[in-house]
């Protein structure tokens, strides 16, 4: 009677070497909090799924927005005759 119920069946919960790594179980239960605590500290999470890394849980960065002066800088490429009018038909001349 000492021997266990089902030989060979044991297993041991795998603890991740990572501290900043978790369980996709505990993950699942506490999302919402870790994404807080994400955008807040920046703190990066490791999401495992039985030991194994599936996903990263990292801060989102925003990408810079350019600047509105000079932006069409580079746009246009040659204009011969710039103070004289555009050849072409306009509403404006028409009947």
């Amino acid at each position: 009677m000492d021997e266990p119920r089902y030989p060979g069946r044991r297993r041991r919960r795998q603890v991740p070497a990572d501290r900043n790594a978790l369980a996709a179980a505990d993950f699942k239960a506490r999302c919402l909090e870790l994404m807080d605590r994400v955008r807040e500290s920046g703190t990066e999470y490791v999401i495992t799924k039985h030991g194994k890394p599936v996903a990263k849980l990292v801060p989102y960065d925003e990408p810079a927005r350019p600047s509105f002066f000079g932006s069409g800088k580079g746009t246009v490429l040659q204009y011969d005759r710039p103070f004289e009018p555009i050849d072409g038909t306009y509403d404006i001349d028409r009947d």
